[in-house]
């Protein structure tokens, strides 16, 4: 049988239990948060007040703070092209209701009030240049990313593994600064989107496991592909207006490592808790190229950790075009 073949019999065997992994990992509709439950009511008397109270309270925040949370609001609202990426993955059929594509759908819907609600805040908050942002987000769909994945689950997921619990800290400590700067609504925010985050990890990390069990060497050998490519944000091709594509990334990666909101050594942190988790060192069944890619593998976040002590932070905060001083630099 061939490697495509046998993929395609394992996500099948997956996608019987599909339902008890959506019961599991995502909530209905009525039951989850809305970014409604967060933000000021429009319809409410007090409108007006609650808008003043959040511009107020945006005032405590400074300048790296808002170029890394329009960064993520950016990410998260370039939510078309995951979703079209995933609908593209081998053993989906994107134009019926089979098992993988009701999950990526449901998936997407839990994302996408993510970007929403920062949006709104952002739109409110009086402390960016909306237009500024909706041009980036713009640039960021229609750029659109390669992860190195191609159309296969086994990579795509090994990518959603990771990417999914590297949002969560990133949203959880953008939560935790704004708290300390007594912006309780958006800490409020960020936590809940953190949240989620974390509950689509434990999906993802549980459909490569079952993988492993069926499919031991092939999924090493993706492990070792996307490990030695690197795990690219979405953000890296993030870039401003009348720049070229990817050109903000690294200033908006320094602000994050700045705040400590996302840094290498989280990187590197979860990288050891998948393979942990995995139990990598443990796999039995693997053939001559995957026992390699384990050793490989093993050894990489040891290697990582030697060379990210020698780098430093540059600690000069760059001007975006998203974020007006107002006297923060």
């Amino acid at each position: 049988m061939s490697i495509k073949n046998i993929r395609l019999e394992v996500l099948q065997t997956i996608e019987k239990e599909i339902d008890s992994f959506m019961e599991k990992y995502l909530m209905p509709v009525e039951k989850i948060w809305q970014p409604t439950d967060f933000l000021p009511n429009s319809q409410e008397d007090t409108f007006f007040e609650e808008v003043y109270q959040i511009r107020e309270e945006a005032k405590e925040l400074g300048y790296d703070f808002w170029v890394v949370l329009v960064g993520d609001t950016i990410t998260e609202e370039a939510l078309p092209t995951y979703e079209s990426w995933l609908m593209d993955m081998q053993g989906v059929n994107q134009h019926g209701k089979d098992g993988w594509s009701r999950w990526i759908r449901h998936w997407t819907g839990e994302e996408n009030r993510h970007g929403d609600v920062l949006n709104k805040y952002l739109y409110l908050s009086g402390r960016v240049d909306m237009r500024e942002v909706e041009m980036t987000t713009q640039h960021m769909i229609n750029d659109g990313f390669d992860i190195g994945t191609a159309n296969d689950p086994y990579r795509n997921f090994i990518y959603t593994s990771f990417q999914e619990l590297a949002t969560n800290i990133s949203h959880k400590r953008v939560g935790q600064l704004a708290k300390k700067k007594g912006n309780t609504l958006l800490g409020k925010m960020c936590n809940m989107i953190a949240g989620d985050e974390m509950r689509h990890h434990l999906a993802y990390r549980e459909f490569v496991k079952t993988i492993l069990k069926y499919d031991p060497s092939e999924m090493m050998l993706a492990f070792e592909d996307m490990m030695r490519k690197k795990i690219v944000m979405p953000a890296q091709f993030v870039r401003e207006s009348g720049e070229a594509i990817g050109s903000a990334f690294e200033n908006f990666s320094n602000a994050a490592q700045r705040l400590g909101v996302y840094t290498t050594h989280d990187y590197i942190n979860i990288m050891r808790k998948l393979i942990s988790y995995w139990e990598i060192d443990q796999l039995n069944g693997l053939n001559t190229a995957a026992e390699k890619a384990r050793d490989y593998i093993m050894k990489l976040p040891d290697r990582m950790t030697r060379i990210a002590e020698r780098v430093a932070i540059p600690q000069d905060i760059t001007k975006f075009k998203w974020v007006e001083a107002n006297g923060m630099l």
